[in-house]
């Protein structure tokens, strides 16, 4: 009984002493930043990555330093201002989306670290099987259907090859939205005047980054549509924004085909399933009420 007291104590402290957590993309991304701050608030240690992907020798060398508990990866190229620019640098993405993160993955398994990837969900785009405005959304299961970009190949070959190994935790997040208002789907829609009109998964990261941080300290596996359930068109999205944000902002639709035109590569537009992240994680709210919530917020802020 005394053994297996100390045992059930140890495995107490195990769970809740400060972890070392280190984060790549946290120096300066987006998404690393807003993970750095929820690993402080809840009183672990984030170590911010110095190493590129590009830099296999360096990454290793980092790891043996850190001696990290646990990884988080957020780097990558999306290409500015946007994904076309994937398309006339195919080499610099495929060395850092394939070949960079993959070598960030192989180097923690040889050292036995579990590692969370924050990849994308902009790999399917609506078909027979998954109608628009169906509420149909694609599964982790569904093979991926969308080609329309370079960016978007190279995470649907990344991702095939990255769960080959064990160790990884692998969220596809789309179309991420936060309280920073220069950043993020909103912070981009609102600024341009003609939109296409087209529902699509939408994932409020103030709701998802700390339960990705769960799932990383769980040590979860496998493959997870990141999203909250359901599905908002643009408009949708901004009726939304007018009316908790701004009554003055105005927009236009145009179609699909007029926007590609413009475009050097397509768009993927398709509803995620959330199901299978529900499951775990049940209280996750429904896009229309989270992004009022935020929105809502927002508004107050600015008024």
């Amino acid at each position: 009984m005394k053994k297996l007291l100390v045992f059930l104590l140890c495995c107490i402290s195990t769970l809740t002493l400060p972890k070392t957590v280190l984060v790549f993309g946290g120096k300066s991304g987006w998404i690393g930043q807003k993970i750095v701050r929820i690993l402080q608030e809840l009183g672990h240690n984030p170590v911010c990555a110095q190493s590129r992907l590009e830099n296999r020798e360096a990454i290793s060398a980092e790891i043996t330093q850190v001696k990290p508990d646990y990884i988080i990866n957020t780097a990558g190229i999306t290409g500015k201002p946007n994904v076309d620019w994937c398309e006339t640098h195919k080499q610099e993405t495929l060395r850092v989306n394939v070949i960079g993160t993959l070598n960030l993955i192989d180097i923690a398994f040889l050292h036995n670290i579990h590692i969370t990837n924050i990849s994308t969900g902009c790999i399917y785009e609506y078909d027979a099987q998954h109608p628009m405005y169906s509420g149909i959304g694609f599964t982790e299961e569904d093979e991926p259907n969308f080609n329309g970009s370079f960016y978007s190949r190279t995470k649907i070959l990344l991702e095939k090859l990255m769960l080959e190994y064990p160790n990884v935790l692998n969220l596809r997040v789309k179309m991420p939205i936060s309280t920073d208002p220069d950043v993020g789907f909103v912070g981009k829609i609102i600024k341009y005047k003609k939109l296409i009109n087209v529902p699509n998964s939408l994932c409020i990261l103030d709701d998802l980054l700390p339960i990705a941080v769960d799932m990383t300290l769980r040590e979860l596996k496998g493959n997870y549509n990141f999203v909250n359930p359901g599905a908002m068109s643009h408009n949708e999205v901004l009726d939304m924004y007018k009316k908790y944000v701004d009554p003055n902002h105005t927009w236009e639709n145009f179609t699909i085909q007029e926007q590609d035109a413009m475009l050097k590569a397509r768009r993927a537009n398709a509803e995620l399933s959330a199901a299978k992240l529900l499951k775990l994680y049940p209280n996750i709210s429904h896009i229309k009420d989270a992004l009022a919530k935020l929105l809502k917020g927002m508004g107050h802020v600015s008024q």
